[in-house]
Order: C-alpha cells, then sequence, then structure tokens
C-alpha cells in the first residue's frame, strides 16, 4: 500500500491499526476501536502543526506551492530552492530582526508611531512603584501598567486609579519583563486587528469576561461553571478562547468591586472577571478604512510584514480621531486563530492572506525541477541536463549516483541519487534548478523527495530489471514503478518518453502535461503520429539531432560532434543525449547553449578530456 502523508508515524500507526482491526473481524476477536482511536489522536497531537501554521500550509496546497516541514515545531518551508520562502508560525523569512525587537520594546514603538501621527496612549518607563505613582499622577488616572517588552498580555493591569493598585500592579509587572510602562488607560473595547502586507486583513474586538452570583457558589467556583466550562475555552490552539485563570490581574479586578475568589456574590449579581485577552468576536466587516490605513501604518513604521496591532476604542466603524481611540501595541508573530475560530463571527481567510503576501500572483514558490528515472541511462541524463542548465546560467543543484553537486561544487562523492539527498537539493536556498536522479529502488522505499517537477524523464525499460526483495517480479510492475515520475510533472510541465520502448511511450497518457518523444529514429509510428497533432519530438535522422515541433523540423547538431557518443557509435548514449536535449528544450535552453553544452560535455574549453576532480563532470558516465 503506497499513500502520501504528512505525518508519516501518525500513517503507519493508522495502518497497523486498520490491520489489527480487519484481523480481529476476521478471526471473530474483540478490539477495542476507541482506544486506538484516543491512542492515534494524541500521536497526531504531538506531531501536527499548530492550527496557525497549517492554515498558511493548506492555502499554499490550495495554490500547489510545495511544503517542507523543517522541524517539530512550526518551521515549515514553502516552495523549493532559490523560490522558498520560510514561516514560523506568524512570521515569515521577511520578517525583519531588527522590526521584531522594536515591537517588544513597548515604549520604543509608541514613540516611533506617535512621531509618525499614529495615535497613542501618552506614557512613561518607570523603574520604581513611587516613579509609577508620579507617573501616573502626571499622566491622569486612571491608568495601564504593563511590562515594557512583555507580550501575550501577561502582567498586564488596566483602570488603575490608586497607590495600592498602582503598586500591585508594578510589583506583577516588573517580573514579566526588562521594565514597566505606565500609559494613560484608553477608554473603550479592545481589538486586534491583522495586517499582512501593509493591508489590515481581519479585525476581532475583545470582549468583558464576567460572571453572575447565584448566592451560593464562590467567584472561583462561577468562574469555573459559567466561563471555563464554554466548549470555545481551553489551554491549545485549537480553542479561541483561553481559561480564565485567578492570576493576579484578575484578583486585583475582583478585590475592586469588594469580592475575593472566595467570596459568594448575591443572586443576580454581576461580578467582572477579566476585561482584556479575551479577544474573539469578528469585527473585520465594520473596520472604518481610515482606521484599516492607520493599522497598517503602524506596521509599516515598526517594519513588520506581518503584524498584530492592538487599539482600543468604542467604535471600530469610526476614525479613531473622532472618539480618543488609540492604538497600544504592534506585535510580531501574532496569533491567527481569533481570526479562523472566532468565538461569533465570520472566519477570516488569513493563511490565504499570508501566501498572497510571500508569493504574489504568477509566484508558486517553484524552481524549474528535472526528475530522472528507467532502468539505464539516468545518471548520464541527469549530467547532461545539469550541464545544460548550468551553461543557460542557472545555478542547479543535481543529486545522482555519481554524487551531490551545487553548481560546480561537488559536495558529496557518495552516491546521492536517494531521498536524503534530494531534499538537499530542494532546500538550498541558492539552487535556481534542480536535477533529481530517482532508481525504482528509491521509489519504491524511499519515494520522491518532491511532489511535482516541471519535467519528468523516463529514459527506458529493461524487463530484467526487477526487484524480487521487494516483489517487483512482472515488467508491468516495473512499469507502474517507474510510471511514478510522470504521475508528478506539473500541468505546465512535461515528460520526456522514449519513443523506442513501448512500455514508456504508453506512459504518455498519464502525464498532466505535455509530451515529448525521444527516439532514434524520426521516422517511428510513435513519433509521427505525435508530430502530426503538431507536439514536439527529438530524434536522430541522416547522423543530425533533430529538434521536431509538429512539421517544423530545426536540425541541432552532428551526432559524431558529441565526444560521449564516440563518433556516434554508442547509440545508448546517443539515446542519453536525446533525452537531455529534450528536457532542456521544455525547460526553454536556447539552442545555441544545448548545441555548445552537449558538444563539450566532459571537455574542457581547448577540447581536451577533463581529468575529474571536484569541481567538473567528468567524461566518464554511469549508463
Amino acid at each position: 500500500v503506497i499513500v502520501r502523508a504528512w505525518y508519516e508515524p501518525v500513517t503507519r500507526a493508522a495502518l497497523y491499526a486498520a490491520r489489527d482491526l480487519v484481523m480481529a473481524a476476521i478471526e471473530d476477536r474483540p478490539y477495542d476501536v476507541q482506544a486506538a482511536v484516543d491512542e492515534l489522536s494524541e500521536l497526531t497531537e504531538t506531531l501536527r502543526l499548530g492550527p496557525s501554521t497549517d492554515s498558511i500550509v493548506d492555502a499554499a496546497d490550495d495554490r500547489d506551492i510545495p511544503a517542507i516541514r523543517l522541524s517539530d515545531v512550526n518551521l515549515v518551508q514553502l516552495g523549493y530552492g532559490a523560490a522558498q520562502r520560510r514561516i514560523w508560525t506568524a512570521e515569515t523569512n521577511l520578517t525583519s530582526a531588527i522590526a521584531e525587537g522594536v515591537s517588544r520594546d513597548k515604549d520604543l514603538t509608541k514613540t516611533l508611531l506617535s512621531a509618525c501621527g499614529i495615535p497613542v496612549p501618552e506614557g512613561q518607563l518607570v523603574k520604581t512603584v513611587e516613579e509609577a505613582w508620579d507617573a501616573a499622577q502626571q499622566i491622569g488616572l486612571p491608568v495601564v501598567i504593563k511590562p515594557m517588552d512583555g507580550n501575550h498580555g501577561r502582567g498586564v493591569f488596566t483602570n488603575l486609579a490608586t497607590y495600592a493598585e498602582i503598586k500591585t500592579a508594578f510589583d506583577v509587572a516588573v517580573d514579566e519583563g526588562s521594565g514597566v510602562v505606565v500609559e494613560r488607560h484608553i477608554q473603550g473595547d479592545e481589538h486586534r486587528l491583522l495586517v499582512v502586507g501593509n493591508r489590515m486583513v481581519a479585525a476581532a474586538r475583545g470582549d468583558v469576561a464576567s460572571v453572575v452570583g447565584d448566592g451560593v457558589s464562590t467567584v472561583e467556583q462561577l468562574i469555573e461553571s459559567q466561563i471555563n466550562a464554554d466548549p470555545r475555552r481551553g489551554r491549545d490552539e485549537d480553542h479561541p478562547l483561553n481559561f480564565i485563570r485567578l492570576d493576579s490581574a484578575a484578583r486585583l479586578e475582583i478585590s475592586r468591586q469588594g469580592y475575593e475568589a472566595e467570596s459568594v456574590p448575591p443572586v443576580g449579581k454581576t461580578v467582572v472577571i477579566q476585561r482584556s485577552g479575551n479577544v474573539s468576536l469578528d469585527v473585520t466587516d465594520k473596520v472604518h478604512p481610515s482606521v484599516a490605513a492607520t493599522v497598517a501604518l503602524a506596521a509599516r513604521v515598526v517594519g513588520l510584514d506581518i503584524a498584530g496591532v492592538d487599539l482600543v476604542a468604542n467604535d471600530i466603524s469610526r476614525p479613531l480621531e473622532e472618539q480618543g481611540g488609540a492604538i497600544v501595541e504592534v506585535n510580531a508573530g501574532p496569533g491567527l486563530l481569533m481570526h479562523l475560530k472566532p468565538a461569533e463571527g465570520q472566519s477570516r481567510p488569513v493563511g490565504e492572506a499570508i501566501i498572497g503576501h510571500l508569493f504574489p500572483p504568477g509566484e508558486a514558490g517553484r524552481i524549474p525541477l528535472v526528475g530522472v528515472t528507467g532502468s539505464h541511462g539516468k545518471t548520464t541524463v541527469a549530467r547532461i541536463v545539469t550541464r545544460l542548465l548550468q551553461i543557460d546560467g542557472q545555478s542547479t543543484g543535481l543529486a545522482c549516483s555519481d554524487g551531490l553537486f551545487f553548481a560546480r561544487r561537488h559536495v558529496n562523492k557518495e552516491d546521492s541519487a536517494n531521498w536524503e539527498q534530494a531534499r538537499r537539493v530542494l532546500l538550498n536556498r541558492s539552487v535556481q534548478a534542480g536535477v533529481i536522479e530517482n532508481s525504482s529502488r528509491v521509489i519504491l522505499t524511499e519515494g520522491l523527495a518532491y511532489d511535482r517537477c516541471q519535467v519528468g524523464i523516463v529514459t527506458n525499460l529493461d524487463p530484467a530489471d526487477t526487484l524480487p526483495d521487494l516483489y517487483i517480479t512482472e515488467v508491468d510492475q516495473i512499469a507502474n514503478v517507474f510510471r511514478t515520475q510522470v504521475d508528478v510533472v506539473l500541468s505546465d510541465g512535461a515528460a520526456v518518453l522514449n519513443a523506442d520502448d513501448d512500455r514508456v511511450a504508453n506512459m504518455a497518457s498519464l502525464c498532466d502535461g505535455d509530451i515529448v518523444f525521444f527516439g532514434m529514429d524520426g521516422e517511428s509510428a510513435i513519433i509521427a503520429r505525435h508530430r502530426s497533432e503538431g507536439r514536439r519530438a527529438v530524434f536522430v535522422r541522416g547522423g543530425v539531432i533533430v529538434l521536431a515541433n509538429g512539421r517544423v523540423e530545426t536540425p541541432l547538431t552532428d551526432v559524431a560532434a558529441i565526444p560521449l557518443t564516440k563518433g556516434g557509435t554508442q547509440p545508448q548514449q546517443v539515446c542519453n543525449v536525446l533525452a537531455a536535449v529534450a528536457a532542456a528544450w521544455v525547460l526553454g535552453v536556447d539552442e545555441a547553449l544545448m548545441r555548445t553544452g552537449i558538444e563539450t560535455f566532459g571537455l574542457d574549453i581547448a577540447g581536451a578530456e577533463v581529468v575529474p576532480d571536484s569541481s567538473a563532470p567528468a567524461l566518464e558516465v554511469s549508463v
């Protein structure tokens, strides 16, 4: 059984569980289905991406952008080689480290925003309780106290009006960051607006968390029964709301109303537990255009490509200036769950917005990628294709039996025709084009390192190329393995197939893209029929390699002029050259460059054979 899996351990465990279930049914034995499901769910929880990252990866998949998970956490590569981008939840490789540092410094952020005319609450950085009290009196009570560089709302106290409240808040905030900020308290509701690529794409409003007394339960018990029992609340990222805990901020809020955690409020009495941190009501469609423009400007001022902008306003549908609203924070790496799963309102496609920011229309994160398989000649073909792409000016990565190459660097001289080395090609940010050799054994035991490719080459099929240890003993089974390379060709790519091998030529119907046939006999029925349909083929006629596009023929070079073919006396090497030329043709390599490439493959500029070394391909090639 061959399946595609994002989390291989989970898929393997599920397959084994399914097998055990079937065997239990056959043998009439009991089987604990729920226990198996629970075990699989627990395994999934330990391995899966967080919902924020997952939403971005799903949006990438919708646009056929490949994704590679780079670590056990939420670090993901989108795209291949030089076309890749990276995300870590809602941070990207475009997110500036300087901007992230600025966003953590709340006082510096406000200074920069204020300089650009963005409304922010007046505030001061303080070092002691006495300084905090003095600052509060200068600013005007009530005030907000928070850590200078805190996050996730920890250590934030609002609407403080007495020395005792300020002292309590300061003692907590000072332990949450490297300094404490005192700010003017802004009346209104807390909002979080998400900015992606200089555009506001989602907005959520906070709600006050409160309980209503029943005359029997304590405040602490009411929190559990009336707030934390809400299924929308939880500890993990699947829940849009967090559990409410009786931390110092909550206890201070309760004490202002004359209660303690153990107090029993009378029937019908509302007790506010938390005034901030419950941002989960979607208000995207209500945001005033000037507010959207202001938060986008705030993100640009800080320098963030993706930002969560916190602001306080009574009415998000009105300009901030009309109501005394202000931006209180600009955050890097904002959470997306409140926009994906709001407690109320419409879910917003924020993952799609981030992908659109990273990959503008027309970009898919892909580099020219060539996969080569077949019974014989695949290493040679891969080396020639790499040569042609290199002289076309593309820094090319090659993983083949002769080793791993990046441009002209031979970085690994061991057999590199395997999944691990192919993956290195895809991960390398300097690789502008990739060529990867895949044997039938690697396809079966490791799989392809890539999801799709621009060009898939099948050189030939030898009936003796069996793998008995993998239960591949029949020629049709071999063909089914090699067809994998054809199956993954992109719709705008092409399969390069050997017209002289019927089993290979018959794979044409499996390709989503175009077909380019190659063969020694330009008059073969397969090539003739293909050309009659206005399609492309590469073949030999009268000792000359010909590029044919429908009825239009273009001679490329004499076979005898290609050193690899030893004057045209090596038919298999001629076929290898034809396959490589066909692939280069698909990728738009100029005919003159193709001619130069194959006529100098393995030779230096003067025409002498090159002594193999770590930086140049050798003339000796695998067949």
